[in-house]
């Protein structure tokens, strides 16, 4: 038996959905490039920016190769941050929580929708490791289009997607007089709160 969903908890993934979709209707090239921090297997902080596949109440998901540096840093430390900027919106939301690989026939889903090339490099990328030539990487393109020429391309063993469990997710909005909008929604000891900060 599921648990209920926090109100607090519910109103906040509103929001966010709703400010993503607002800035699908603007001229972003890529409104759901979103900056992904992660802690080394060494203790250091990692960023870098990854696209957002979906978001509701079960979490945040993207997709990447497991073996990657992220995908390193996210099996030492399963805890992750991401902040989204809407420059049209003058909107930044942030969401911290844990993190855990999607299941197998999510994974297999999201894969399915990809374009054959984008499957294609993500069997021949060796992603984060040391490359020796460009056409190195595209002679393992060219030796996977062959392996796999007139049928699907398989999803990688490991190539899947990381779902973020929000445990906080705080709105900021730009103001006149740097002022700005602060507002987080807190779990703490599986209790949501809501509360505003200073700017």
């Amino acid at each position: 038996m599921t648990e209920p969903i926090s109100s607090l908890y519910l109103e906040a993934v509103l929001r966010f959905q709703n400010l993503l979709e607002q800035a699908q209707q603007t001229d972003l090239p890529e409104p759901t490039a979103v900056s992904l921090a992660t802690v080394s297997t060494t203790g250091r902080p990692e960023v870098r920016t990854v696209l957002l596949k979906s978001a509701d109440t079960n979490g945040c998901v993207f997709y990447t190769n497991t073996h990657s540096r992220k995908g390193r840093a996210l099996s030492a430390h399963p805890v992750a941050s991401l902040c989204c900027f809407w420059q049209p919106l003058l909107t930044q939301v942030i969401i911290e929580g844990t993190v855990q690989l999607v299941a197998a026939e999510e994974a297999d889903i999201y894969w399915r929708s990809r374009p054959r090339n984008s499957q294609l490099g993500a069997w021949a990328s060796e992603q984060s490791e040391p490359l020796k030539s460009r056409a190195a990487l595209e002679q393992r393109i060219e030796a996977y289009e062959k392996q796999f020429s007139g049928e699907s391309v398989p999803r990688p063993p490991h190539w899947s997607g990381y779902r973020i469990k929000p445990d906080l997710i705080e709105f900021w909005r730009s103001k006149p007089g740097r002022l700005h909008e602060r507002e987080r929604y807190l779990c703490e000891a599986g209790v949501w709160r809501r509360f505003l900060l200073n700017p």
